[in-house]
């Protein structure tokens, strides 16, 4: 059976040194019509290997996280995008979503479940899952915040919702991940010092239990055992230590 036309699609990704993550990834998103990979100096072989599964390599200087991604996708050929990271893979049942959906859009931006892998096992619950992202969309419709971390596609539209998962894998140890986290947090501290926001005791004492309440209690995260609560828990410090740094730039700010 002939599949059915379907708008072109652009798959874009951005990288730095993901090789070891990279073929499984650029595999899942075959079906587009291209891949558009837009690396920032690796050292791995990222590019090398992106080229070689028939990606187009674009270098550029890290932008930080959303400026970069909306970069990738203005590097597109088609309007159509999906935007992925290299440690995700789209599903086949997402795959066959997205193919249905580009036949005949009833929406310009779709999001997606993504499901993150945490301590060996797939979250089912929590912060972990669904995660809805918007990832599929057409760029007249959407495109990327310039957050230079916890970046967001911004868009003004209902969006349609696709079945099947996003797969999150990172394939790194806890050690790596809560290196990451660390980082995270201190580029969102100073994202929100250098847009003159402020951080009270309140928000360092209340935000890691609001956060705890929301995902582990009311949205269940409780079930997926010992993962959930070690993911729920480092989220939570990272809640607390965001503003802590925020309040700590504040008062190197003024000199106490």
């Amino acid at each position: 059976m002939t599949a059915a036309p379907r708008a072109a699609l652009s798959a874009v990704l951005i990288t730095r040194n993901a090789a070891h993550l990279l073929d499984a990834c650029l595999e899942s998103v075959a079906f587009a019509d291209e891949i558009v990979v837009v690396d920032s100096a690796s050292g791995d072989g990222t590019a090398e290997i992106a080229a070689r599964r028939g990606a187009r390599v674009v270098q550029k200087e890290w932008l930080g996280y959303g400026r970069q991604k909306q970069f990738a996708v203005e590097q597109a050929k088609y309007d159509w995008v999906l935007c992925i990271d290299p440690e995700e893979q789209v599903s086949p049942r997402l795959a066959q979503s997205i193919q249905r959906a580009l036949a005949a859009p009833a929406a310009g931006v779709y999001r997606m479940a993504r499901r993150n892998r945490f301590l060996g096992k797939w979250l089912s619950h929590g912060e972990g899952y669904p995660d809805w992202s918007p990832r599929l969309f057409n760029r007249l419709n959407a495109r990327w915040s310039d957050d230079m971390v916890y970046e967001k596609v911004l868009f003004a539209l209902t969006p349609g919702t696709l079945e099947g998962d996003l797969l999150r894998d990172a394939h790194e140890d806890l050690a790596a991940y809560i290196a990451r986290q660390n980082l995270y947090t201190t580029l969102a501290a100073r994202q929100a010092h250098e847009a003159g926001r402020g951080a009270s005791l309140a928000h360092l004492l209340l935000s890691p239990v609001v956060r705890f309440v929301k995902f582990y209690l009311l949205r269940l995260g409780f079930l997926d055992g010992l993962p959930g609560l070690v993911h729920i828990s480092i989220g939570c410090m990272n809640s607390y230590m965001k503003h802590a740094k925020l309040l700590e730039m504040r008062r190197n700010e003024n000199g106490n």
